[in-house]
């Protein structure tokens, strides 16, 4: 399956319950592009047909600096998604936020790293909103 936007390689998970309501269109699954990182919602029928229906998507195809446990890479993918207009989703992105912090990722330290990512071209600019996000965070 190939990005609506860029159309490079995307990673395509179920959304959690509990995070649905951060996901495009309240989604119950979802593609995360491995270079422009931006999130479509997709059809159930579309992820099934992509293969992906693990309980452990191949978040590694997204950087070295992109975590790859679900748990971790799920809220990390859903709050860059959402970057793109963080006047409007300040709060859900600070949730997203502080729930990677308790499950022990620093956010800002991986956004820095994907600013850094050659194989990467954020759809954002990760730069800008990075600053941005340490003012939500401190």
């Amino acid at each position: 399956m190939a990005c609506s936007e860029c159309g490079a390689r995307v990673v395509t998970f179920a959304v959690p319950p509990s995070y649905r309501e951060y996901a495009p269109d309240d989604a119950s699954t979802v593609a995360f592009c491995t270079r422009c990182l931006t999130v479509d919602a997709l059809e159930p029928d579309e992820y099934e047909s992509n293969g992906e229906t693990t309980d452990s998507p191949p978040f590694d195809r997204v950087s070295d600096a992109f975590p790859t446990d679900p748990d971790r890479a799920i809220p990390l993918a859903l709050a860059i998604g959402l970057c793109s207009s963080l006047a409007t989703n300040r709060d859900a992105i600070e949730s997203l936020l502080r729930d990677l912090e308790r499950a022990g990722v620093d956010p800002l330290l991986v956004v820095e790293r994907l600013e850094a990512d050659p194989s990467v071209e954020p759809a954002v600019d990760l730069g800008r909103r990075a600053h941005q996000l340490e003012q939500l965070l401190y």
